[in-house]
């Protein structure tokens, strides 16, 4: 029940201590995980500070010596370990600490099987997925580098991007790269360089190290920032052989920092020579094509109607007066025939013609109405009659009929 207070019917804070108090003794024993970053043994007793290495925020567990002891293999400083402890809430002090139960320190079996577990779950949820990943520009205009306080890992890229493209840009952002304060460091460094519109490529780097040392870039809170980024981020964390998450959900994954400078800047001179190869590829093509034409422009100039105009005008002229010469033979060759054939049919005329007829003596009678007398029998007494001879006619009458 919430306690009814006022100013004017406040409480004592000893009050506010003790209920407090019986509040956090209520909580009962916790199993708790995190990562130790003061460890100092004073009398019977060890005392601890587990931090949080994604909040960032931390607790003191006072161990007895015999369950430190007890531990195998005995934690150090920035050690992984999980503690079954009981809340405890000192009045006197108004401090809140753990004692320790039972310490256990995380090995690097239950550190891997811990990451293969999320490594599925994050893959489940496709932030692995190779259709998510980003292309970094061909030649960004700021790269943002994360990496360790005067790393080798920061000469590296810096050195071997200045050699590629002098006039590479970069901002840094110089983070801890391992111990408690890792995690929110580069995630915070790398939600800074996401928000720059400048920033086209954000690389993460750091050297090698062990498993342990390597921890902060596994972590599902950095694993998930780097998945909302908007800007490609190339992961170049530890060796070739080192593989933690952030190489999984990176846009590009380089094996070395060295190997994060190859990728995301371009080689200049390499970019020349592809040029000059380029102009070169260029240049023979258009003199190929050049050539092509220039020949098959000689070719069509020596075709004779382009190299002599006139003399096929002249070619052409002589068969118009060869063709007209053979139109006139031909048409005085018909004509001649056609005289001829008028002459022949002129004769065979004249010679069938009645009138030459005549002219050898016989003569041709006819009636009044013109009609041919044929015989005497066909014409009556007195009927007169036209003798018709070859030069003149004589009109007589029928005298008699036998």
């Amino acid at each position: 029940m919430p306690l009814e207070t006022s100013a004017e019917t406040p409480i004592p804070v000893r009050t506010v201590l003790r209920l407090v108090g019986d509040w956090i003794g209520r909580l009962g024993r916790v199993w708790v995980e995190g990562q130790i970053a003061e460890l100092s043994r004073r009398g019977g007793a060890v005392y601890l500070t587990l931090r949080d290495p994604v909040a960032v925020v931390s607790v003191r567990v006072v161990c007895p010596r015999t369950v430190f002891d007890a531990a195998e293999p005995e934690p150090t400083e920035g050690s992984r370990v999980v503690v079954w402890a009981k809340p405890d809430f000192n009045m006197t002090r108004g401090s809140f600490s753990l004692s320790a139960l039972e310490l256990r320190a995380v090995g690097i079996g239950e550190l891997l099987a811990r990451l293969e577990r999320l490594r599925r779950s994050l893959a489940s949820e496709g932030l692995f997925a190779p259709e998510r990943k980003r292309l970094p520009p061909f030649l960004p205009r700021l790269i943002g580098l994360i990496c360790g306080r005067d790393s080798a890992a920061e000469r590296d890229v810096l050195e071997n991007a200045a050699r590629r493209w002098p006039s590479v840009r970069f901002r840094v952002e110089q983070v801890a790269v391992q111990g408690p304060f890792a995690v929110s460091e580069v995630t915070d460094a790398l939600r800074a360089l996401d928000a720059d519109a400048e920033v086209d490529v954000i690389i993460i780097a750091r050297g090698g190290g062990s498993i342990e040392d390597l921890l902060p870039f596994s972590d599902e809170y950095l694993v998930r920032a780097v998945a909302a980024c908007r800007t490609p981020v190339v992961s170049a964390i530890g060796h070739e052989q080192d593989v933690p998450l952030l190489d999984l959900v990176a846009d590009v994954r380089a094996s070395t920092p060295t190997d994060a400078a190859r990728r995301v800047v371009p080689d200049i001179s390499e970019q020349i020579a592809i040029i000059s190869e380029l102009r070169s590829r260029a240049r023979r093509q258009l003199a190929g094509r050049l050539d092509r034409e220039a020949a098959w422009l000689k070719d069509i100039r020596s075709r004779p109607v382009l190299a002599s105009p006139a003399a096929d005008l002249e070619s052409r002229h002589e068969r118009v007066l060869a063709l007209a010469e053979r139109a006139r033979r031909c048409l005085a060759s018909g004509l001649d025939r056609a005289e001829a054939d008028l002459a022949h049919t002129r004769a065979r005329l004249i010679a069938l013609s009645p009138a030459a007829t005549l002219r050898r003596g016989y003569a041709i009678v006819q009636r009044a109405d013109s009609t041919v007398v044929r015989s005497g029998r066909d014409v009556a007494k007195a009927e007169p009659l036209l003798i018709r001879l070859a030069s003149d006619q004589i009109n007589v009458t029928v005298s008699d009929q036998q």
